[in-house]
């Protein structure tokens, strides 16, 4: 298995001879406006520039996951760059028709019991924040990859520490844990995904796993840096199981 980070979500993920596009935020540095009512309105979305070509990044894909359409998690530029018949799987039939009427061909709602390629894909609960922001975000998941030839992966997606991550981790027992740890906000409302007593939540509950945190510093409403997530696993003697990636950095498991 090898996970790259390329930038805020998304993913490049190599599992059991299939390579994997989670969540596709294409676009260049600074081509969409702020997310309002949020910090620094004065920076145009993404704030990073990709680590490396869209060439690069979307050669020899297989299949692509978009946990849910939020600009930052699959936007115009990976709407015109991608395969029209590339697998795609989403997590709803409204998602479906969506991205249908983005041209896309070949769409695939996830359900508990995916299989793709021999590879098993098991969508799971999240959720985008706490109390009325809800109404707000939306809904998301995350999804499970199982095979017998690699460790359980839990891509957790844009969700909050809460008894449905718990679940998912006391039932499948991942050894490898992507979280999205930007503790992204609004001005009102609190976290939109994990902050750092999530992520800590999921080391207690998985305290041998790997866990990697993503989605963080490239988009305009992020309130966790990655330095402060290090010195905070440091603090709590867990920083050889949360690792922070720069973009373009990947890890083999």
């Amino acid at each position: 298995m090898n996970i790259q980070q390329i930038r805020n979500a998304t993913l490049v993920v190599q599992y059991a001879g299939k390579k994997f596009l989670i969540d596709p935020m294409l676009a260049e540095k600074g081509t969409y406006p702020p997310f309002p009512n949020s910090l620094r309105q004065d920076q145009f979305n993404p704030l990073a520039s990709l680590p490396t070509s869209i060439a690069n990044i979307i050669h020899d894909i297989d299949a692509v996951i978009v946990t849910h359409l939020h600009l930052d998690h699959f936007d115009d530029a990976a709407k015109e760059v991608l395969p029209k018949d590339i697998k795609m799987f989403v997590q709803n039939e409204e998602d479906a028709k969506e991205v249908k009427n983005a041209g896309f061909q070949n769409i695939e709602v996830l359900q508990e019991d995916t299989v793709f390629e021999g590879i098993q894909l098991i969508k799971t609960k999240g959720e985008h924040g706490s109390g009325e922001i809800l109404k707000i975000a939306g809904l998301v998941c995350g999804v499970v990859f199982k095979h017998p030839n690699e460790k359980t992966l839990y891509i957790a997606g844009d969700t909050v520490w809460y008894e449905a991550v718990q679940e998912v981790i006391e039932t499948h027992k991942p050894e490898i844990i992507v979280v999205n740890g930007g503790d992204n906000q609004f001005l009102e409302g609190g976290s939109l995904v994990m902050g750092k007593d999530d992520i800590y939540q999921v080391y207690k509950a998985a305290p041998n796993a790997k866990i990697i945190s993503v989605h963080m510093e490239a988009v305009n409403h992020w309130t966790l840096s990655r330095e402060e997530l290090k010195s905070f696993s440091n603090e709590k003697g867990i920083s050889s199981n949360i690792l922070v990636p720069d973009d373009g950095e990947s890890y083999t498991f």
